[in-house]
């Protein structure tokens, strides 16, 4: 992992704490939350203001999430909202905590001037023992204050101050005088500088979780299902109509052409299809060459075109279908019949313009996973578990090629891939959006039940 921590591929865009007066915050903070502290004097965080110097310090990747569903959080600065997340257990959670911080950046600017803010992203289900429960998780809801818990004091304070101005004979209450000047100590004038942190509750329909080894759950569309990275058998029973696997390619073809939730890249507005066509291959040729041992340390395009034409023998389905479908654009050849039983046929789509657009290409970066950009774009921790396994070879072009061809633009490259996409799609507020009805069923016929 050195190569991707020395591009800035992992731990990337986190944020420095090395003022001993951000780090006794975030102590006081850890402490009201976990009880435990750090001795460590200069670290980082990410967006929930979790380190993973501290982690090691602990020997507790989860310190700030239980057992990984109630995710906690400190902040120290608004300048984290532009952090990734570290340790990622639910696909919802960075999109909650960047709302959260943006909609509230003025208040939480001001708290954080003089204090750490710490919360918790809460939900009904501490535990999740069994994957049936994390069907329980509705909503979420964002609980925070400050250490000094400056918000619930100014809450408290506000009361009062209606109960003065309310009450005819509030002006001689010196009982409740003397509390209000003692409140107002601590929080300031909160009448002209309200201190008050929006209520939010965010839907949890459609999202994607880490645990018991991956489940994309779907229940906010016409065709609710789940599927499973794993083996769904080990799941049990769900309350969803159809639970399917990677494996299950037509049957989960079947669920997206029915919920009208991908479409061709081939036929889609605003990118250059044909383009993003051959980069696919180029990732194919990429793995092929590195199994027989070649060098692609700074390779081109070009080289990557000669080392196709020497393992073109090689090549897999992958590359030949992509390829097939290249000639189409490119040369006016004959249309190329790939079903959902193909191995290019996942490489060929991209999420529709939809709310949990994010969501299906991050299934789909996980069903093409020779498609490198999109599964480190898409989907990072299926990346780095997949980049482990890779060669040296492949390792340095991989990290190569995404250093000096994705860190560069970003947002320019997520444009040109995704194309109606500009950042990723964040959860929704409460209340939800309502599924547009499907007018028509796709051309492999309905999902039947069992």
């Amino acid at each position: 992992m050195k190569r991707l921590i020395e591009k800035g591929l992992m731990f990337g865009n986190l944020i420095r704490v090395d003022s001993p007066v951000l780090v006794d915050r975030y102590n006081r903070a850890l402490k009201h939350l976990t009880g435990k502290t750090t001795e460590l004097e200069d670290f980082h965080v990410d967006i929930s203001g979790y380190s993973p110097e501290i982690g090691d310090e602990l020997d507790d990747t989860l310190y700030l999430n239980h057992d990984g569903v109630n995710r906690q959080f400190i902040l120290l600065t608004t300048e984290q909202k532009t952090a990734p997340l570290l340790n990622v257990q639910f696909s919802t959670s960075r999109g909650i905590l960047r709302q959260f911080i943006a909609q509230n950046e003025a208040e939480l600017f001001a708290l954080t001037a003089r204090d750490a803010v710490a919360g918790e992203l809460v939900n009904s289900v501490f535990v999740a023992d069994t994957a049936a429960r994390l069907f329980d998780i509705r909503q979420i809801t964002v609980e925070a204050d400050t250490t000094e818990g400056t918000v619930a004091t100014a809450a408290k304070l506000g009361k009062m101050i209606d109960q003065f101005k309310s009450e005819p004979d509030a002006w001689f209450d010196d009982v409740l005088i003397a509390e209000m000047i003692g409140l107002a100590k601590k929080t300031g004038d909160v009448v002209r500088n309200p201190v008050k942190l929006r209520q939010m509750v965010f839907q949890q329909d459609n999202f994607w979780t880490a645990r018991f080894g991956g489940i994309y759950v779907f229940r906010g569309v016409e065709h609710p299902a789940a599927i499973a990275a794993g083996n769904k058998g080990s799941l049990g029973d769900l309350p969803v109509p159809y639970v399917f696997d990677l494996t299950e390619t037509s049957a989960i073809a079947k669920f997206l052409q029915l919920n009208d939730l991908v479409e061709p890249i081939i036929k889609a507005r605003g990118i250059d299809a044909a383009a993003i066509l051959h980069q696919k291959m180029d990732f194919v040729v990429a793995e092929v060459a590195s199994k027989m041992g070649e060098d692609l340390s700074g390779a081109t395009r070009r080289d990557l075109r000669n080392l196709g034409r020497r393992y073109a023998s090689n090549l897999p389905e992958e590359w030949q279908g992509l390829a097939a479908l290249v000639r189409w654009a490119d040369e006016g050849g004959d249309w190329p019949h790939i079903t959902s039983e193909h191995p290019a046929y996942f490489y060929t789509l991209r999420a529709r313009d939809h709310p949990d657009a994010d969501l299906i290409n991050m299934l789909l970066a996980q069903l093409t996973p020779l498609d490198i950009r999109q599964l480190f774009i898409c989907h990072k921790e299926a990346f780095y578990a997949t980049y482990a396994t890779w060669p040296d070879e492949k390792k340095e072009y991989v990290a190569d090629f995404l250093h000096r061809e994705y860190q560069v633009d970003k947002a320019g490259t997520r444009r040109a891939l995704f194309g109606h996409e500009a950042p990723m799609a964040e959860p929704q507020v409460v209340p939800p959006p309502i599924p547009d009805i499907i007018a028509q069923v796709g051309p492999w016929g309905a999902v039947r039940r069992k």
